[in-house]
């Protein structure tokens, strides 16, 4: 990373500590100028403070059984938790009783997206249960070593509409910005795993401030959606570097951060990043859940305190096969996220990528989950379903067909139920 410009504000050095392993360290810039006194500083909220009842039970186990020793404060610590992700069959085998395949693609992980786990969210995984959705969400398979036809490593062509590296614009108004390519825990089923893990996509300045110098020229440019990596596990003071200097740029009307940290590394969400978020609003956040089992008391505070802080939060899920392709399974991840302020808002296809014909559904049970949703439950709780089109095409909403037909004036409607209904619709 180069040098800061004294022009731009004070700098501060990061040590390796502070940032998370395999990235690269160096200096950004501070924004600078004096800051208001924030209402929100009087919030005292404290993870180390938080009874053990509100932590999951499963959670407290997997702690008992392997890091009796740790205490609170660096349980609670996220750079703690980011310095001991589990990242190898040495670490796993203890942990969880791994099938032959299991065992087999994890000596083999090298060659692929890598292993991370942070202890956190291992302590949400079934210890004897290969099957387990979130174990088969985060532990290697050796079906990711067999190619499909249709897939692709950038099955969605963004290096393809990537005008400046690691900045996708594709539609008119907004830009795809990609600030890392490192994550906390990585998911098995991910749509970069091209570009994450490997150290590739590193927080590198040259490369941030060509990419905001690109939003600054480009005044049609009104949304900014960050993400990568998650841009949550960068420090506070290098999101605030990043946040600062699109926030300066006047067509840019909203900045949106997509993350999966609230549910993988939710000691990440801290009082002093909330107080940080603040002054960049209209700030939006897309947080990724999977599956109910995630929503635990720990993540819920998570969530609270974003929302606390002025977020609006939306979430995002894929659509993966033994995962949450059951009508209840999604009903039950929707209630609980509405109960943590997190409004559904995508249900994706999953993409095609290389190796993750073991994940993908057909497009039909999609649709049949937004039938079983709609009309069933509140409307809050039915996500748009979307098919992220191959080859650069976007997003492409699938809904069922309400619509039966026409008879004369009439459009015959179908509701929830099956029942059909007409409605005056005469022909111009």
């Amino acid at each position: 990373m180069t040098s800061a410009d004294p022009a731009d504000g004070p700098s501060l050095s990061l040590s390796a500590d502070e940032e998370p392993p395999g990235a690269n360290v160096g200096t950004l810039p501070l924004p600078s100028g004096p800051l208001a006194p924030d209402p929100f500083d009087a919030v005292t909220l404290c993870w180390s403070a938080a009874p053990a009842r509100r932590r999951g039970k499963g959670t407290r186990a997997f702690r008992r059984a392997f890091y009796r020793d740790v205490p609170d404060r660096d349980w609670n610590d996220w750079r703690w938790q980011l310095r001991n992700r589990i990242r190898t069959l040495a670490q796993v085998e203890p942990m969880l009783s791994l099938t032959r395949e299991e065992r087999e693609s994890l000596i083999r992980a090298g060659t692929m997206l890598p292993l991370a786990v942070t202890p956190y969210y291992m302590s949400l995984i079934a210890p004897d249960r290969s099957d387990q959705p979130l174990r088969r969400t985060v532990i290697p398979s050796c079906a990711e070593w067999i190619k499909q036809p249709g897939e692709a490593d950038d099955p969605l062509g963004e290096e393809h509409d990537s005008p400046v590296p690691g900045l996708v614009h594709r539609y008119p108004d907004r830009v795809l910005l990609l600030v890392s390519g490192f994550c906390s825990t990585y998911c098995r089923y991910c749509t970069r795993s091209r570009a994450v893990g490997d150290g590739t996509l590193g927080v590198d300045e040259t490369r941030l401030s060509a990419a905001v110098d690109y939003i600054r020229r480009n005044p049609a440019v009104r949304d900014v959606l960050m993400s990568g990596g998650d841009p949550l596990t960068l420090s506070d003071d290098r999101l605030e570097w990043i946040l600062s200097r699109l926030r300066k740029i006047p067509h840019v009307e909203m900045i949106r951060v997509g993350t999966k940290v609230p549910a993988v590394l939710p000691q990440r969400i801290t009082p002093a990043l909330c107080r940080m978020l603040r002054r960049y609003h209209p700030l939006w956040m897309s947080l990724h859940f999977t599956h109910p089992d995630e929503c635990t008391p720990e993540t819920h505070r998570a969530c609270t305190r974003l929302a606390d802080a002025g977020i609006p939060l939306g979430s995002q899920t894929v659509l993966l096969r033994g995962v949450n392709d059951e009508v209840e399974t999604l009903r039950r991840l929707y209630h609980k996220l509405l109960m943590m302020r997190v409004r559904p808002y995508y249900l994706y296809q999953c993409d095609p990528i290389t190796g993750s014909s073991h994940f993908r559904t057909p497009v039909a049970r999609g649709l049949e989950m937004i039938e079983g949703l709609r009309g069933h439950t509140t409307g809050y709780a039915v996500p748009t379903f979307v098919i992220d089109a191959p080859g650069g095409g976007g997003k492409i909403p699938l809904q069922p067909d309400y619509v039966v037909g026409r008879d004369g004036d009439d459009l015959v409607l179908r509701n929830y139920r099956g029942k059909t209904f007409r409605y005056p619709d005469p022909t111009p």
